[in-house]
């Protein structure tokens, strides 16, 4: 059988009410003029969104023909094991040019029960950020079902939300249940588990690319949601130059932090997963076994977990997330 490789793919651009041009004109990501681009997905396995490959001589098969083929070499033995051939994160690139609804996702045993679906949770790193942008996440104040149903009711449940200022560089953790809302005036990448439940809480009383108001999912959310009052909704990171740095890891997906100025080699030999890499900014040269091939802002690299190791050569300043399920991460709750 030939080698795997680094995998590339072919975006699915998603038109959105609250979008623009921005992805198209930043990042590399080619529609129509005129079209309100608000999300690139990436990488997905989500059903009827599942991502086609753009090089070498799996061109043009999909994501989930080639885990059926290569399994475990290409997703690492225990993911393959658990999740077959659906691919179990989705990335994103998110323009939010207007804001987007106030909404929350189900955690898995709530998705199962109700929609024999995995939940989402999910991280934001932030790309771009405009002065007067806002990341809404979580609540500010005391908050139950009751209070809850009657602010909204009310029409003030954005009122009683944790307000952010975000600055290019935040991270924000979103585990499901978390009430969340991306401001107008912020580009970021999302890492999310493979789902595509979300129920629409708030919408700012507009109307859909239809023209007619867009769906609310009020009594959908009473029960999916977490009304905890955290101490923290930014998560604290940092970055140290030509190393790497965890800055997300949890059940679901491990994240982390690559800016480098010259070349680095990633050794993969002990980590029994695929490994994702999303350029955030700058270009560079991934090279492996006498080859090589480039790797520009806004792309996403699919790294097969056979592959054991991988030199990442900048063109200058370069930052890179790296995404991987670790090792015996916690088995989640299986779709029926």
């Amino acid at each position: 059988m030939t080698s795997l490789y680094p995998l590339k793919f072919l975006p699915i651009l998603k038109e959105r009410v609250w979008g623009s041009n921005r992805l198209s004109k930043d990042y590399g990501k080619n529609a129509e003029e005129g079209t309100k681009i608000g999300e690139s997905w990436e990488l997905s396995g989500v059903q009827d969104n599942i991502s086609i490959i753009s090089n070498g001589f799996l061109e043009g098969n999909n994501l989930e023909e080639v885990i059926e083929v290569y399994m475990g070499d290409l997703v690492g033995e225990e993911i393959f094991e658990k999740f077959g051939r659906e691919f179990p994160l989705l990335i994103k690139l998110i323009d939010a040019n207007e804001d987007l609804s106030v909404q929350v996702h189900p955690p898995d045993e709530l998705a199962q029960e109700r929609h024999h679906a995995y939940g989402k949770t999910e991280m934001w790193y932030v790309l771009e950020a405009t002065e007067n942008a806002s990341i809404y996440t979580g609540f500010n104040q005391e908050m139950s079902k009751e209070l809850y149903i009657e602010s909204l009711h009310k029409g003030d449940i954005v009122e009683k939300l944790n307000v952010e200022t975000p600055e290019p560089g935040d991270v924000f953790f979103i585990p499901s249940g978390r009430v969340h809302a991306i401001g107008k005036g912020v580009v970021l990448t999302e890492i999310q588990q493979t789902s595509d439940i979300t129920y629409r809480i708030w919408d700012w009383n507009r109307n859909g690319l239809d023209g007619k108001p867009r769906e609310l999912h009020t009594q959908l959310s009473v029960d999916a949601i977490d009304y905890n009052i955290y101490e923290s909704y930014k998560t604290s990171t940092h970055s140290e130059l030509n190393k790497t740095v965890n800055i997300i890891d949890c059940n679901y997906f491990t994240t982390n932090l690559i800016e480098l100025d010259k070349p680095i080699v990633k050794d993969y030999s002990l980590t029994d997963s695929f490994v994702i890499y999303i350029c955030i900014n700058g270009n560079a040269i991934l090279e492996w076994e006498g080859k090589n091939m480039s790797m520009v802002k806004g792309e996403t690299v699919l790294i097969p977990a056979i592959m054991d190791k991988v030199c990442i050569r900048p063109d200058s300043s370069t930052r890179i997330l790296e995404v991987y399920i670790r090792q015996g991460f916690e088995k989640q709750v299986s779709k029926n």
